[in-house]
This record gives structure tokens, C-alpha cells and sequence, in this order.
């Protein structure tokens, strides 16, 4: 029998006005286009303003934040990412 895998989430927090937020939407497209990856992962993206709760769910305390559920549990989290490379460094385990 072959067990199936469920997609894991990644979960993008983040601020309709940050510039840092957008920065970082841009480092996420280019990692995920670069190693073709798009539908390797459910992308939730979420306003922290227009959802306080899942903000405080997660525990968010830094925007933006990338974090990663698989399994129904939380694998992989970070918060305030500097580029490109920190993004694959958390994704990796999931990348192709």
C-alpha cells in the first residue's frame, strides 16, 4: 500500500503596509519559481490585521513571518527573514 503525504502549509504573516513584507513575498516567489516548487506547498497568506487570532495562535511577534505546518504541526517557523537564502534554508526539507 502506498501511504499518501499530505501537502504541507506554509503560512505567510504579514503587513499590507510593510515595504519588508512585500520584500519578502519576493524572496518567497523567488525561491519556490527558481526551484519549481509552486505546488509543493498550500500558500496561506495572512494579514496580521485582519486576523489577530491565527497571529496569536501561531504566536507570531515578528512581521513577516514564514511558517511551515505538516502533519497537522508546526515544522519549520521564521520570523523576520533577511532573503532568499533563509527562506530555502527553512523550506529545504520540502524543496525538490
Amino acid at each position: 500500500m502506498t501511504e499518501t503525504v499530505e501537502q504541507p502549509g506554509l503560512i505567510y504573516f504579514y503587513s499590507g503596509r510593510s515595504g519588508r513584507s512585500r520584500l519578502v513575498e519576493g524572496y518567497l516567489s523567488h525561491v519556490l519559481q527558481r526551484r519549481q516548487n509552486h505546488s509543493t506547498f498550500r500558500l496561506y497568506r495572512v494579514e496580521v490585521s485582519e486576523q489577530p487570532e491565527l497571529v496569536e495562535r501561531f504566536g507570531v511577534e515578528d512581521v513577516p513571518t514564514l511558517v511551515v505546518v505538516a502533519e497537522k504541526k508546526v515544522r519549520g517557523r521564521l520570523p523576520a527573514p533577511r532573503g532568499s537564502r533563509d527562506i530555502e534554508a527553512l523550506l529545504e526539507p520540502w524543496l525538490q
